[in-house]
């Protein structure tokens, strides 16, 4: 944002969030690809594999088609008619959604490949790919400092280029690696009916979630204009990149949940729910909690210019994601049954609730940090409901487990290892030995409440035995 400027930085955040907008068929599509993949690698069938991936992408390459329609009519009429930009850069904000549009439907068509390296579990590719992905779009950062070009302009044709970059690498490796993704054009109904049923039913609960996020942006900028969408995509930008050390660990996770629910082993399926849900938030909460509390000191070391309601919006996000982390798990679980027509017409119809309310309050003069809380509010109650849906769908699933093992421990270490860290924020003076110290403790605080929380006895003396193993290997 600081190469960009605020008001360009807003542009690109709201027009770029109109073609994510219409790539909600996109989201439903892809948790049934995934789901599927691993269900049929986790039975074993590599021919039934090898057409659910050819018949996916076909799928895949139908909705890009759809996006591509929807965004060239629908999503030019709303950025003509009703985005609030300024009229000098909306030839610029005509050329960023053109170039948005290309790197939707490229990332559309890359979801079987994504799923089907999960699927084997190749999950260091994944990282090598991700970093040098990281790397690129810090070359991005770099070439628009030294590029004479319209900034903004730049900045879309480099992340498209990135975009393809990376689209193109995965599919290379997994041409190499896995001969089921070799594409056969076809329309077999044995395989697609079961996941357009799957991704149909998902869809309205995809829906919901995308008109939550991009809604709430539109609504921003309806009400107070592309300043406050900069703060609203600094936020975003804050919540992905810290959330991806919860959802990678996720992502490890997922193929052995659907296949403990493939093989019918309910037992290993809660314990791994339960474990993960645990650890999934503690992985969260370690680097989340020094940045909800000196979240103003780290984003005025971040930006030159700091836009106004950035910091509580980043810090509002930070706790929705803690929240989100330590359900996520389960909605893993209700996916491998298949059975989601319940769960997405309910937790789908919480989550729209928070575009009505969140435009009652602003058109009566409410701050736009009201979005957030509300936001805050309805997704801790989506993601308790998602507990009693699971038992739905799997009886034998335990509430009362989940809640005493996963609920009520991270909470409590997420109070105790909170304690010491706010009393040093509000006791020093802002700065760098603030910070450092804040993080410190943070970090030590939360490692040893995890420690003596989260690992029964026999986990800590197991855990103990490995470190002394390595410290006697390392001096001897």
């Amino acid at each position: 944002m600081n190469t960009l400027g605020a008001e360009d930085y807003g542009i690109y955040n709201i027009v770029g969030g109109i073609t994510i907008m219409f790539a909600f068929l996109n989201q439903s599509m892809s948790g049934a690809t995934s789901r599927f993949l691993i269900f049929e690698l986790g039975r074993g069938d590599l021919g039934k594999l090898r057409r659910t991936f050819s018949n996916a992408l076909t799928v895949h390459f139908l909705i890009a088609g759809i996006v591509f329609v929807l965004a060239e009519t629908i999503g030019i009429w709303f950025l003509e008619n009703k985005l609030i930009i300024n009229p000098e850069r909306m030839n610029t904000a005509r050329w960023v959604y053109q170039l948005s549009i290309l790197s939707t439907m490229i990332s559309i068509t890359q979801v079987p490949y994504n799923a089907i390296i999960i699927a084997y579990e190749r999950m260091n590719i994944y990282v090598y790919i991700e970093i040098l992905n990281n790397l690129l779009r810090l070359g991005v950062v770099y070439m628009l400092v030294i590029g004479s070009f319209d900034k903004l302009f730049l900045y879309a044709v480099l992340v498209l280029c990135v975009s393809f970059t990376i689209a193109m690498i995965y599919r290379l490796y997994c041409a190499r690696r896995f001969p089921e993704t070799k594409f056969r054009l076809g329309w077999d109904k044995n395989v697609v009916k079961p996941m357009l049923s799957f991704s149909g039913w998902d869809l309205y609960g995809n829906l919901s979630r995308t008109a939550k996020t991009e809604g709430v942006n539109i609504l921003l900028n309806l009400f107070h204009g592309v300043i406050v969408n900069a703060a609203y995509g600094i936020a975003n930008q804050v919540q992905n990149t810290v959330f991806n050390f919860s959802s990678n660990f996720l992502m490890a996770v997922r193929p052995q949940i659907v296949k403990y629910y493939a093989a019918n082993d309910i037992e290993k399926m809660q314990r791994l729910v339960v474990t993960s849900a645990k650890f999934s938030f503690l992985l969260l909460f370690i680097i989340s909690l020094p940045l909800i509390i000196e979240n103003d000191f780290v984003l005025h070391i971040w930006l030159k210019e700091v836009p106004e309601y950035t910091i509580v919006f980043c810090q509002l996000t930070l706790l929705s994601n803690l929240i989100i982390a330590m359900f996520n798990t389960v909605v893993i679980a209700i996916h491998a049954t298949g059975k989601v027509k319940r769960v997405s017409i309910t937790i789908g119809s919480i989550y729209l609730l928070v575009l009505p309310i969140s435009y009652l309050l602003l058109k009566n003069g409410f701050s736009p940090i009201i979005p957030f809380i509300v936001n805050a509010f309805l997704t801790l109650l989506g993601c308790s409901s998602y507990l009693w849906l699971l038992r739905l769908n799997v009886p034998q699933f335990s509430i009362m487990r989940f809640f005493l093992e996963a609920v009520i421990v991270c909470l409590s270490i997420a109070f105790v290892s909170s304690i010491l860290p706010v009393y040093l924020h509000f006791s020093m003076d802002n700065g760098w030995i603030r910070f450092i110290l804040v993080t410190f403790c943070s970090i030590i605080l939360v490692a040893m409440t995890t420690y003596y929380f989260a690992f029964s006895k026999t986990s800590r003396n197991e855990y103990m035995k490995i470190v002394k193993k390595k410290i006697k290997s390392f001096f001897l």
